[in-house]
């Protein structure tokens, strides 16, 4: 089947006439039906009311910015610093809470883990603990080499010529 070749279709709108002794050929569309006419009044009219809403916004925050400044300036000895620690505070509040969720999480999937269950993650973990597993046996058998090799060094230092 998907070696037979693909017809070419017709991709053309509208009807297109020639007229041979005007030498001028003229393209008719098809009017669109009733409910797409609807649709596009209806899309129309919510794009300009949210429009406008957009605007009555955005002079209301410039006419709220302009009358709110010199309270801000006035003020501003007590606001910045209480700015800063509601700041502080909050985010240290949401820090802890954080960390506490993290941790909540953390146990719960523990948990999970060694009693039995498979939670989302194990064969990663799995190959995680192999791969720290091997590379452990790996730096123990340096190590007997290493200390192996320091020893015979320390021997020959020690029985040197003298």
């Amino acid at each position: 089947m998907s070696d037979q070749p693909r017809s070419a279709g017709s991709y053309s709108y509208g009807t297109t006439t020639y007229d041979p002794n005007t030498n001028i050929s003229t393209t008719t569309y098809p009017s669109p039906p009733a409910r797409q006419t609807v649709k596009f009044i209806t899309a129309a009219t919510i794009g300009v009311t949210l429009l406008l809403l957009s605007g009555l916004i955005l002079t209301g925050t410039v006419i709220g910015l302009i009358i709110a400044t010199p309270l801000l300036v006035l003020f501003s000895p007590i606001l910045v610093p209480a700015a800063i620690v509601l700041f502080l505070a909050a985010s240290g509040f949401l820090f802890s809470g954080g960390c506490g969720v993290a941790a909540i999480a953390a146990l719960s999937w523990l948990y999970t883990y060694v009693s039995g269950n498979h939670p989302a993650g194990t064969d990663t973990f799995d190959y995680a603990k192999g791969l720290l597993a091997d590379k452990a046996r790996d730096v123990k058998e340096r190590a007997k080499d290493y200390g192996g090799y320091a020893q015979g060094r320390i021997q020959e230092v020690t029985q040197g010529p003298y």
